[in-house]
């Protein structure tokens, strides 16, 4: 019944939904977590069938009956959800808080502050970056435009680079695009 249930509330593929219910604790977890953050519950499941099952099962905590101390409490992740979609962090970056999270407990807002892992999307300061990294490899500027596209990642992954993984990659991917091509 659970497992329909959460098919129909959140939306969530038939196989999720058995992940995630194969195990009472394991579905209370979820729910707890789509509570703290629930505009995103398909987000929420990926973490916790990815991220959250993989460091249970590192730590051995699987081999109880119910998991009564998880390795983040499901608030956290929720808010962890919450800092991506908003696009304070990455995806790159969530990585990084989720372990701090899991081996001290804090929040995750209080993570990414304390270690200023804020997410750039000013476009003016990436720009600069942009600007900096086509400047610094004019060979591979004519090659893009000599029509080897591919080379977009190589952009990309310099300006992420020279920003310490903290920029947005969507900007920075829209404004090579830009000045790649024009």
């Amino acid at each position: 019944e659970r497992r329909a249930r959460i098919i129909r509330e959140y939306g969530l593929p038939a196989y999720d939904a058995g992940v995630l219910t194969a195990r009472r604790d394991v579905a209370d977890y979820y729910e707890a977590a789509v509570r703290a953050y629930p505009d995103d519950p398909k987000t929420i499941s990926n973490w916790v069938m990815e991220s959250v099952l993989h460091s249970v099962k590192e730590e051995k905590l699987d081999t109880v009956l119910r998991i009564e101390r998880w390795p983040c409490p499901p608030e956290h992740l929720g808010q962890l959800v919450g800092l991506i979609k908003s696009g304070t962090i990455s995806s790159k970056i969530a990585k990084t808080v989720y372990e701090e999270m899991c081996h001290t407990g804090e929040f995750p807002q209080a993570i990414v502050q304390a270690k200023g892992l804020t997410q750039v999307s000013d476009t003016g300061a990436l720009e600069a970056h942009v600007d900096a990294v086509m400047a610094a490899n004019p060979d591979k500027v004519e090659a893009y435009r000599g029509g080897k596209a591919k080379l977009i990642g190589f952009f990309v992954g310099q300006v992420m680079r020279a920003t310490h993984g903290k920029a947005n990659p969507q900007i920075v991917n829209d404004l090579l695009q830009e000045k790649l091509t024009g």
